[in-house]
């Protein structure tokens, strides 16, 4: 089996996977020590985000797992926003990803999907469906009185754009990801000045956006190796 893990990824893959996990350890060692949540949601998402970037259908279904959880942990620091769009949105969305990943192989490998994409017009459609989404968001979130409701919103945006793209197989989610990513260091950042255990979450999503700036070239290359 290990033989056969270190055929699938290379080396500079092994590395990143390992520093990204070590960092996430670190970090919970030193600003947390208790909440086994999140250190088991960190550790599921950086090895979704390596698995993803391979184009392996594995990975969603990690996804999966890794917004339950990520919902609970929003849920305990009254993030109603980060709780409601990965519950209520990340989660069904990463399902239906799944599908469309197992649904679209690459020549019969069911362990690497078939690159996608959208054209202009669709682009339209998705940002001003995401302009729907974000209104309807806010209001819910505004209800809930969601702390920090500005960054939780402009996730909510990210976010949907992200999972969309995921789901039609387009190498531009993880950018999407990437800049929620970014949104999630300044809201978790913002939590950790009331609790610094919350600073091992910043450094979780930190090495989330190196992994998904990854997984957008490593999505390039697939797309020039499934269309060369």
């Amino acid at each position: 089996m290990i033989k056969s893990i270190k055929s699938y990824f290379s080396v500079g893959e092994v590395i990143l996977w390992s520093v990204s996990s070590l960092l996430v350890i670190i970090s919970f060692l030193l600003f947390d020590r208790e909440n086994y949540l999140i250190l088991s949601a960190s550790l599921t998402g950086v090895t979704y985000l390596i698995l993803n970037s391979k184009g392996n259908p594995a990975g969603q279904a990690l996804v999966i797992i890794f917004s339950l959880m990520y919902g609970i942990i929003s849920y305990n620091f009254s993030y109603f926003g980060e709780m409601i769009t990965y519950l209520g949105m990340t989660t069904p969305m990463a399902v239906l990803a799944l599908i469309s990943w197992l649904k679209n192989p690459y020549n019969g490998n069911r362990a690497q999907v078939k690159i996608g994409g959208i054209g202009k017009n669709e682009a339209v459609c998705m940002m001003i469906m995401a302009a729907i989404v974000t209104v309807l968001f806010y209001f819910v979130l505004k209800a809930f009185n969601t702390a920090n409701i500005v960054p939780s919103t402009l996730s909510v945006t990210t976010s949907f754009i992200a999972v969309y793209l995921t789901f039609r197989r387009d190498p531009f989610y993880a950018i999407a990801y990437a800049a929620n990513d970014i949104i999630l260091i300044i809201l978790w950042t913002m939590a950790s000045v009331s609790d610094s255990r919350y600073i091992s979450v910043v450094v979780c999503f930190a090495v989330f956006f190196v992994n998904d700036i990854y997984s957008f070239f490593r999505w390039q290359e697939l797309k020039k190796h499934q269309n060369g």
